[in-house]
Formats: structure tokens, C-alpha cells, sequence
């Protein structure tokens, strides 16, 4: 092996450690990784007048990938749906809210699969992501027990048709060459083996690909108790959180009228008590579950600053206070502000009413928090103190304007208390539908739908442009840009030939190589581990020919070789860089990287069991 290889695969190696040791953001570790591929070429390699491994136009080739490109216009699609309420729409419809973890982990890894299938993979996780987020906090579940099985189930998806993953866009490609290269055509000719026909083409990854999802998403469910840790306890920010004494007002065209409280959602909150509903001027005796809400009705509750935020999200609820109706706002910048009461305050021992708040600061208090205590008090006639914490509804500006005023100790913006679009989640919701019909039935190039659907976002005001910058999770397009350019250095020094040639001769010298189902069964572990560390594309093309050439010393037909190819190549289960949507959920999971290595082994050992078990029963060798 040539020195630039062992150089290559010594800071690949050190970067994988640095990952698995957890210290080391991931980011820092992969632009650490490719700096040194970088710095070691232009120096070292140059000096010695060896052949280069990864000059810069290759080294930041990756981020200029369509496949960045296209994620970063589908965080602004999800921004989109996010901002009007179009991810409440989906989250209700397929999620629904199952009693236990495993109701929940199978609610969500059945849809995801089957639309993996005949879409791209990432822009689902993208979907997802902020819904099983909202979806995890309402079900008191830790994220950590949703996000790896939403991946997963991704990618395992990617294995029912041909068009699932663009790995089995790449080995089809590479088969329907050698069925007509000449070199091959002797072979061919004495086992049988024909050009595919197109449904052949299309259907075949499914024999293998649709049970070996199914056992796949059982398997996930059964094992996460015990191997997917929680790493974000949804207790843990309940018990840290303030609460605050808030009242909403049900609108008469809300859509929550005539509902009960548990149909509405009010229930589900975590952290959110309703303590009373006033209807014409009194309390009601008694609020169960059942109570149906009618317009006007004032509901009073308790409860933590996160659970005030999703209240607000809700269609049809409002703050009671007609205060906020008078602020003053530009177009839709309206947030939630928290601001401290200062001791030299001009508001103490003023009540709310008499203080004039909203005159003076353009800003509604909808709830006020002292001491951790509840404040049983309507919000006009409470007398404000020194240290009195107020939750406003107010401008963008007010925090700039404030900021160091003597007025207030502290000023913050809640973050993701932006009012939602609710009028315009059916428009959110026509541009998805629009970027899976132009992903899925159209020759339209990805990136392109991608890219025209974040501007329909924008153009149509389902979210505005700051926030669509601000959507963009530039983390994880840095991460993906430096994997790609490291990918490039294996395959450009051949390192990664090297190594899958040499692991595959011990394999034969020990007496496995004359069963063509077991070296079906080697051939998919080595390409399964090989795609750990390049992308499945790469290992895809790597791992081709020598999977061919073993068909070819076995003579046996090779289409079972070729579709459990394709499988193994997208088993991209033991690492979180093995797989973008891995990299998308690596961070908000709160994962350690030995939590893909955990689950992602005993999966893709049924993926190799059961591929290599199915494949010679649809496709025989001789």
C-alpha cells in the first residue's frame, strides 16, 4: 500500500476516534480531518514528490454536491410548513398519540419507509424532524427514542424499489453495462443471465427489500429498550422550567369549538395545567377531559414557559388580554419577550391596569411569573414587584430597545414563539405535495424541486426570509461537505480498494470462497462496513467488481450479487457519518457515537441474514 493510502487512512482513523471519544463536536472533528488531508498534501507530499492525495479543488468539491444544495433548500420547505402549522397538520393525521414509546416508534417508522421508497430519503427526515420534536414533548418522550429510528427507518425504506436510493441508482447502472460489455459476455453466456427487463429493474431490490424492512423496523422497535439510550430526559426540562399563569380566549371561528378538552390537545401539553374555564362570567363547577369548549369561553392554566409557547400555536386560541390585539407590529414580527422587573423600575407597586404597560413599551404582559408561585389574580390587577418576571407579546425591536434600559434587569426573546401562519398551511402543504410529485413522477432534477419549492416557501409568505436563512442547519452541510471531500481522498489514493481487496483475500484463504451463499453473505459485511466510512455510493462502486468477479470465478448467475449489493451498500446503520440522514439526527438526538454501533450492528446483521437467505430464492444462482 502506497504511503499517500497509509496517510489517508491514519486521519480518517484519528477522526473516527475523535468521534467516538464524544468531546470533539463532530463538525470541528470533520473539518479538523479534512484540513489535515489538505495540510498534508500541499506539505508533506509536495516535498517528497509523491503523487498527490486530495489538492483543494477536490477537497471542497463536496460542498459544492448538489446533495448540500438540496438539503439546505429543504430545511426552508420545512421552515415553511413549520411557521404555518402545516407540520400539526401532518403530525395529527399520521402520528396520532399512541400510550407507549413502541406504539410511538411504530406510528412513526411505517409512513417514513414507504415514502422513502419512491423519494429521497433526506427531505423526509428533514420533514420530520421538527415534528417528532413537537411530537416527542407532548408524548413525554425522550427525542433520543425517536430520532435514530426515524433515520433508520429512512434508509431501510431506500430498499423497496430502485429508485429508493441513489445507490441502486448506481449499481443498476454499473449491471446494465457489464450485460453488454464484451469481457463479460462469455460468462453471462454460460450461467444464463440475460439483461434485466425494466420491472426486473425497478422491482427486483423489493423481494429482499420490503421484508428485510419490515424485520428491520420490528427489530429497531424490540431492541431500542434496552440499546437506545435517552440522552435528552423530557422530565428533566419540566422540572428546570418556570411556570407562568396564562389565560387564552377560544375565538368564535376556532376550530377547537364544539371540541372536549382532550380533542383539542389540551391535555397533552407537558408541564400545562388547566386550572379553570369561564364561560359568561362564571367559572364552570367542574373541567374533566369531556368538557366541550364553546367560543368565548376563558381558559385559565398553569404551566411551564414551553408549554405557554405550544398553547399559542394552537388555531383558534388567543391571549385573553385585548392589549396584544393593540401592539403595534410590521407584518407578522411579533414574538414573546421575557423581561425582569428591575428595583429601579417606574412599574413597582403599580397594578398592570394603572401602569399603562402597552403605551409605554408597545407590549402586552399575557402572563407573569414570581418566585415559582402562582399568581392567582387576573393579569391587570396584579401589583408588579422588584424580580417579577414578565412574559410579553410585543415587537422584534423590543429587545434591541430595552436592552439596557434601567426599567428591567434582563431582556431575552422566547425562542419559537413566532405566531403561526395557520392561513397559509394548506398553501405549505400544496408545495410538499408539489416536491414529492416533481421528486417521484417528473424528470425534474432534485435539486431543482428542492430549490423551487424553498422559493414557492418564500414567495408565497409561508415563511419570510429571515427566517429561512436562519432555518438552514449549517452544521450539518459542513459536515457532509468535509465526509464527501474525505470520501474523495479514499478513492483517489485507492485506499479504500486497498483495503477491501485485502480483506476479501483472508476470506478466501481461509475456505469460505466456494459457497456462493456465503460469500454472498461476506461480500454484503464487507460492503456493509465499507460503507461506514465512504458514502454508499462509493462503496457501491468499489465493491461492484469484486462482487462480480466473484460470481464469475463461482459461475453462478449474478443478479442475486447485484441486488444484495444494493441493500448492503445502504446499510448505513453503525455510524452517525455513514449517512446523511444519520448526520441530521446525530445532533438534535443528543447521540454519542456508539449508540449507532449498538443498534446499527445487530440491524445490519439481519439486513446481511436476511438478504443473502431471500436472494437466491428469487434469483438462483444457476
Amino acid at each position: 500500500m502506497s504511503l499517500e493510502a497509509w496517510f489517508t487512512i491514519s486521519i480518517i482513523g484519528l477522526v473516527v476516534a475523535a468521534l467516538m471519544w464524544g468531546k470533539i463536536g463532530v463538525d470541528v472533528a470533520m473539518v479538523g480531518g479534512l484540513t489535515l488531508l489538505m495540510v498534508g498534501d500541499f506539505v508533506f507530499f509536495d516535498i517528497l514528490n509523491l503523487e498527490h492525495i486530495l489538492q483543494v479543488p477536490e477537497a471542497i468539491r463536496g460542498f459544492a454536491n448538489p446533495a448540500i444544495m438540496m438539503i439546505g433548500s429543504l430545511f426552508v420547505v420545512a421552515a415553511g410548513l413549520q411557521e404555518t402549522g402545516g407540520m400539526e397538520v401532518i403530525a395529527n393525521r399520521l402520528l396520532g398519540r399512541p400510550k407507549t414509546i413502541l406504539g410511538a416508534q411504530l406510528r412513526l417508522m411505517a409512513p417514513v419507509a414507504v415514502m422513502s421508497g419512491f423519494m429521497n430519503n433526506t427531505p423526509i427526515v428533514a420533514m420530520y424532524l421538527p415534528i417528532v420534536s413537537d411530537w416527542a414533548k407532548k408524548l413525554k418522550i425522550s427525542p433520543s427514542k425517536l430520532y435514530m429510528p426515524l433515520s433508520f427507518a429512512a434508509i431501510l425504506g431506500g430498499k423497496i424499489t430502485y429508485i429508493g436510493s441513489a445507490s441502486n441508482i448506481v449499481v443498476m447502472g454499473l449491471a446494465l453495462e457489464m450485460f453488454v460489455d464484451p469481457s463479460q459476455q462469455q460468462w453471462l453466456m454460460q450461467v444464463g443471465a440475460t439483461e434485466m427487463s425494466p420491472t426486473v429493474q425497478f422491482w427486483g431490490i423489493a423481494v429482499i427489500g420490503i421484508p428485510a424492512t419490515i424485520a428491520g423496523i420490528a427489530l429497531i422497535a424490540f431492541l431500542s429498550r434496552w440499546l437506545l439510550p435517552e440522552r435528552k430526559p423530557a422530565d428533566a426540562v419540566i422540572l428546570d422550567s418556570r411556570k407562568y399563569g396564562v389565560e387564552m380566549i377560544v375565538e368564535k371561528d376556532s376550530p377547537i369549538v364544539g371540541k372536549t378538552i382532550e380533542e383539542a390537545g389540551l391535555r397533552h401539553l407537558p408541564g400545562l395545567f388547566l386550572n379553570d374555564i369561564e364561560r359568561h362570567g362564571s367559572l364552570l363547577p367542574a373541567v374533566s377531559p369531556q368538557t366541550t369548549l364553546q367560543a368565548n369561553d376563558r381558559l385559565s392554566f398553569v404551566g411551564i414557559l414551553e408549554s405557554v409557547i405550544d398553547l399559542r400555536k394552537i388555531r383558534g386560541l388567543v391571549p385573553a388580554t385585548d392589549q396584544v390585539e393593540k401592539v403595534e407590529v410590521v407584518g407578522r414580527q411579533r414574538t414573546l419577550v421575557e423581561a425582569v422587573v428591575s428595583h429601579n423600575s417606574p412599574l413597582i407597586g403599580l397594578t398592570v391596569r394603572r401602569s399603562q404597560f402597552r403605551t409605554k413599551y408597545n407590549a402586552a404582559i399575557v402572563a407573569v411569573h414570581r418566585n415559582g408561585g402562582q399568581i392567582k389574580k387576573k393579569i391587570g390587577s396584579i401589583t408588579l414587584k422588584p424580580g417579577d418576571t414578565l412574559l410579553l407579546d410585543t415587537h422584534l425591536g423590543f429587545v434591541n430597545a430595552y436592552r439596557n434600559s434601567d426599567d428591567f434587569y434582563l431582556v431575552s426573546t422566547v425562542e419559537g414563539s413566532r405566531p403561526i401562519r395557520h392561513e397559509r398551511a394548506w398553501i405549505a402543504l400544496g408545495i410538499l405535495a408539489a416536491l414529492v410529485f416533481m421528486l417521484t413522477a417528473t424528470t425534474v432534477p432534485p435539486i431543482v424541486a428542492a430549490f423551487f419549492c424553498a422559493m414557492a416557501m418564500v414567495g408565497t409568505r409561508c415563511v419570510s426570509g429571515t427566517i429561512a436563512r436562519s432555518s438552514i442547519n449549517w452544521q450539518v452541510l459542513i459536515v457532509i461537505g468535509c465526509a464527501l471531500g474525505m470520501g474523495a481522498a479514499l478513492q483517489q489514493t485507492k485506499a479504500a480498494d486497498v483495503i477491501s481487496q485485502s480483506i476479501l483475500g483472508i476470506c478466501t484463504q481461509i475456505g469460505i470462497g466456494d459457497n456462493p451463499q456465503i460469500m454472498l453473505f461476506v461480500l454484503f459485511t464487507l460492503t456493509a462496513l465499507f460503507s461506514q466510512l465512504i458514502t454508499n455510493n462509493g462503496a457501491a462502486v468499489l465493491m461492484f467488481p469484486v462482487m462480480m468477479a466473484t460470481a464469475s470465478n463461482l459461475e453462478v448467475r449474478p443478479e442475486s450479487f447485484i441486488f444484495c449489493l444494493m441493500v448492503a451498500a445502504g446499510s448505513s446503520f453503525m455510524s452517525p457519518v455513514a449517512y446523511q440522514t444519520n448526520l441530521m439526527v446525530y445532533g438534535p438526538g443528543g447521540y454519542k457515537f456508539t449508540d449507532f454501533i449498538r443498534l446499527g450492528t445487530p440491524l445490519t446483521l439481519l439486513m446481511a441474514i436476511m438478504s443473502t437467505l431471500i436472494a437466491p430464492l428469487f434469483f438462483p444462482f444457476n
